[in-house]
């Protein structure tokens, strides 16, 4: 940063230089910690040959640990997750007991003088770190600790959600992730959007699938209740008529209190003693009609004694709430965890998935389109910017082709056909011999391998096909002049397929209504969304893309599993 002083050189430093940053020699004092990030010395153009001199400390685990020279002194390759580097670290056996730092797995902190390697060693990198003092070492039980050096494969590796992270793979697809995450908010505030912050818990089912995770006490409620009534039994039909016997004689006590015109205590005190027996009555009566089991009404659980009044789940879209807010604050979006309670062990679903959907008022398809498109190159420039170590780390133990397509995709304009037309091709293709597992008709939800099909053999590009039937697609979106497609589109990419959907929204209210009704929904559900056709509608568009799906497709991951931190999918949910 341009107001800060260099430290003397006598001092230990911090570097702060990004990936970016010339072959200056200056160290910076770090902001919040005096370590250097690893990243900041191997990932500068000079890999960090520029340093050579400076005294820093730097922290991290180590990856692989080896004595030499007889046990005189040791080479540790550390990595402190900033970078896909490791940095070479050697320490000699005068300044530590080497046998505690080289097990994988070993946290160390320590202070030295960056160095460059002598010629013919071996190693490809330009720097490397001399111990001058060990600071910190958080020690690893050899014989238990679950990540070796070998490799394990991707399945294991998710026996250990929290500590996954240390391996190579897991460590870049993180950076990747955040990379991607950083680029859409940039690209939404640099086009002038506003991130709203739509609720998790709703009473709204976007997609009218119904496979919702509900919300509730009730279960909670009950269970505790049952526990009570077995310790402290309800009072019988006897308790409460002696309940009503205690009050009645006491409602005549006071009565002939009156009739004899007894003093003002006296009464007052009788009065007290009825109305405590009122309470205890209404107590015992309140009891009594307690029983076992979730509440009911008319035989359907009553959720009016739930926490919310009313059934709630957990949210499948922020779409339908941040509508709200494009409908008066015009382009808007919203980034964060949906669920869906499908139960699906296949590679491309997760229970809990991320979603970026952002709401363009005043706008039609085509504009919803145009949005899309730009979203997703600016997403792949970014990470070919910011993040082309951690993606040569992808290409060599993945997907050879995962930077080409990042290229491709960012260079490239979409080619853009309708649903017919797609299926029209799709047809030819059948017709040629081309075997689907999937039957092509035209009405069809166009199934991945379709999708792939058309962007990765025939137009070998991303595409955007819109125009879908109506009875496939969701009630809200625009229905189109033919009455049988409706104003929805897809894009489609390399290695994916769907990566995201969207549609111009209906603003007619008498049209939206007669969709709900078509669908069987019911209506009250829904009263506050028609408000917004009701009062002011506007035309607006908007999509959602699907975060892992956007992370499967550049890094060139097989399993939607691998590229979240936590991953969420039946029968599983750790920590």
């Amino acid at each position: 940063m341009g107001d800060e002083i260099p430290p003397p050189a006598h001092q230990l430093a911090s570097v702060s230089i990004s990936s970016d940053a010339t072959s200056s020699t200056t160290v910076q004092k770090a902001r919040f910690s005096d370590r250097v990030r690893i990243r900041s010395i191997l990932g500068r153009p000079d890999g960090g040959a520029g340093l050579a001199g400076q005294k820093v400390r730097i922290s991290g685990w180590v990856k692989t640990g080896r004595e030499q020279g007889k046990g005189s002194f040791a080479f540790l390759e550390v990595n402190d997750g900033s970078c896909p580097a490791n940095l070479q670290v050697m320490v000699d056996a005068s300044v530590s007991d080497l046998s505690r730092l080289i097990a994988t797995g070993t946290c160390v902190t320590v202070d030295g003088c960056l160095k460059i390697p002598p010629e013919g060693k071996g190693t490809k990198q330009k720097v490397e770190l001399s111990v001058v003092e060990v600071i910190d070492v958080g020690a690893v039980d050899t014989a238990t600790y679950p990540i070796p050096k070998t490799k394990l494969t991707l399945e294991r590796l998710r026996e250990f959600p929290h500590l996954r992270s240390r391996t190579n793979s897991i460590s870049a697809i993180a950076r990747i992730r955040h990379a991607l995450a950083i680029a859409t908010h940039t690209f939404f505030d640099e086009e002038g959007f506003l991130y709203i912050q739509t609720p998790i818990i709703t009473t709204s089912d976007c997609e009218g699938a119904g496979e919702m995770f509900q919300v509730t006490t009730l279960i909670n409620h009950t269970e505790k209740l049952e526990r009570d009534l077995i310790e402290n039994p309800p009072p019988t039909e006897a308790d409460v008529e002696a309940a009503r016997a205690i009050v009645k004689a006491r409602g005549e006590a006071v009565a002939q209190l009156k009739a004899a015109k007894a003093s003002k205590e006296e009464i007052t005190a009788s009065v007290a003693e009825l109305n405590e027996a009122k309470v205890s009555l209404a107590r015992t009566e309140e009891r009594s009609r307690l029983k076992p089991g979730l509440p009911k009404v008319d035989g359907k659980i009553d959720y009016s004694q739930d926490f919310f009044g009313r059934q709630a789940f957990l949210t499948v879209s922020g779409q339908l709430q941040v509508e709200t807010y494009a409908c008066g604050l015009s382009d808007v979006y919203t980034f964060g965890p949906t669920f869906r309670a499908e139960n699906s062990h296949t590679s491309r679903h997760l229970a809990e998935f991320w979603m970026v959907e952002p709401e363009l008022a005043f706008a039609d398809l085509e504009d919803d389109m145009n949005c899309a498109e730009a979203y997703v190159r600016y997403m792949c420039k970014w990470l070919l910017e910011k993040r082309y170590d951690d993606m040569e780390l992808m290409a060599k133990n993945f997907d050879k082709g995962c930077i080409d397509r990042l290229k491709l995709v960012a260079s490239t304009p979409f080619g853009r056909l309708t649903y017919t037309k797609a299926i029209e091709l799709l047809e030819e293709a059948v017709a040629k011999g081309k075997k689907f597992e999937n039957p092509v008709e035209w009405g069809i939800d166009l199934a991945s391998e379709h999708e792939r099909y058309l962007t990765e053999v025939v137009f070998q590009k991303p595409l955007i096909v819109y125009n879908y039937p109506k009875g496939i697609k969701a009630f809200y979106m625009r229905l189109n002049d033919d009455g049988k497609t409706v104003a929805a589109m897809d894009v489609l990419v390399p290695k994916v397929g769907e990566l995201i959907g969207g549609s111009q929204r209906e603003e007619r209210i008498d049209v939206i209504m007669e969709r709900i009704e078509e669908m069987g929904l019911p209506v009250e559900p829904y009263e506050w969304y028609l408000d917004l056709r009701r009062y002011g509608t506007a035309k607006h568009s908007g999509f959602g893309l699907g975060f892992e799906r956007m992370v499967l497709f550049a890094t060139g991951m097989d399993n939607i599993r691998d590229v979240i931190p936590f991953p969420r999918y039946p029968g599983r949910a750790d920590l």
